[in-house]
């Protein structure tokens, strides 16, 4: 029997009859996964040399970096040996994380609308309190460091006594220090010292006492027992320096002049390129060349009190006059401009135009603890007294 051929009508019914016009659609192919990278900061290494090795563009790094001048600048200061993970997908960056310590992680996500976010997320940690004490046989950090003190622990005690007490030029064999502070944990280990609760130091037979007030926002303040600030208007030393070479003296002989001519200021020898910084809050007055002084910076603290710093090297980039400074603030670098017979930064301290000596002139006090916090602030004072005395006592007898 003969095969009948297909008539146009059986060709339609058959193709309908095989095309899934009742089936789904065919599913999207998956999305491209995403793929997770870890760099390690080199020497020499920026944010677009490290983005350029995983084909990641300018635009992406000049996005980065305008946000981050805008929060912490951490991708503007790489430190060598830290790790960034990236998370890329179809040759876009999704995620940057940045860890900045074992607590805390800088995180920029790419959002909805195709932009980055920034945030820093802490890692929760437990805080545990100790003490520790000591008696300077040759100096404090040694004497820090015997007692189980980090750098950073000993440089936050010195700080906190430091408008009292020049470390440099008051420290004598014999001075005791007892600091109460925080240890933090993470997951059972100690990860790092966090602040001081309390802190007690004698020198020369004087004692002098810190308790911290935390702020609103979680910031640390020191007050003495009766709630003065520890702060003080003025720094003791604008410099870290290692000796002084000229005292303030009503007569000197010049070492450059080869005349006698008062010395109505302190010249502390330092190395040539070390930071100076501000006194007090101020404004500039002055900065520039000035005579024997060389390059010199002078600033305004109020209606009283102005400060001079001469013979430095260079001044802070963009330094100007009538720009506001902070106590602390770098100003300067030391060096030996004008008249001058090595590094050093020449310093003088003047009330109402006459010049005081720096080392002994009285500073004025910075602002008392609020008067809403302060009685329970001295109740809380008169409590880490006591525990600081219970240490002292407690150590006293092991030695016994």
């Amino acid at each position: 029997m003969e095969s009948q051929p297909l008539q146009p009508e059986a060709l339609l019914l058959s193709t309908a009859e095989e095309s899934p016009q009742a089936a789904e659609a065919a599913p999207p192919p998956p999305p491209s996964p995403i793929k997770w990278h870890e760099a390690t900061v080199s020497s020499g290494d920026n944010l677009t040399l490290i983005f350029s090795r995983f084909n990641l563009g300018a635009a992406t790094v000049a996005e980065l970096l305008a946000i981050d001048k805008r929060h912490d600048k951490l991708l503007h200061k790489l430190r060598i040996g830290q790790k960034l993970q990236l998370a890329t997908n179809e040759g876009a960056l999704l995620s940057l994380h940045y860890r900045i310590s074992p607590l805390v992680t800088a995180k920029f996500e790419r959002n909805d609308a195709d932009k980055f976010d920034y945030q820093k997320i802490e890692r929760e940690h437990d805080i545990q309190t100790t003490f520790a004490a000591a008696t300077i046989e040759e100096s404090l950090y040694k004497s820090g460091v015997a007692a189980g003190l980090s750098d950073n622990l000993i440089m936050e005690l010195a700080n906190l006594f430091g408008w009292d007490i020049d470390f440099a030029l008051d420290i004598r064999k014999g001075d005791q220090f007892i600091v109460h502070y925080e240890e933090l944990y993470l997951d059972g280990n100690k990860v790092r010292d966090g602040q001081i609760i309390a802190a007690e130091f004698t020198n020369r037979s004087h004692k002098y006492q810190a308790f911290r007030h935390l702020t609103s926002n979680g910031d640390a303040q020191y007050f003495d027992a009766e709630g003065q600030s520890m702060r003080k208007a003025f720094l003791r030393s604008p410099v870290d320096f290692r000796r002084i070479s000229s005292r303030f003296q009503p007569e000197r002989y010049h070492p450059v002049l080869g005349v006698k001519r008062p010395h109505r200021g302190v010249d502390y020898a330092a190395a040539t390129g070390t930071p100076i910084k501000a006194a007090g809050d101020g404004k500039v007055l002055f900065v520039g060349k000035k005579g024997g002084y060389g390059n010199t910076v002078i600033l305004q603290h109020g209606g009283q009190f102005t400060t001079l710093y001469g013979h430095m090297s260079r001044f802070k980039r963009g330094l100007r006059k009538g720009e506001r400074v902070s106590q602390g603030e770098i100003i300067g670098y030391v060096g030996s401009t004008g008249l001058a017979t090595g590094p050093h930064l020449h310093y003088e301290f003047r009330v109402n135009g006459t010049h005081k000596n720096p080392l002994t002139v009285k500073f004025p006090d910075a602002e008392p603890i609020e008067p809403r916090y302060r009685s329970t602030f001295l109740a809380q004072a008169t409590r880490l007294q006591t525990l600081l005395e219970r240490y002292q006592q407690s150590q006293l007898a092991l030695n016994d």
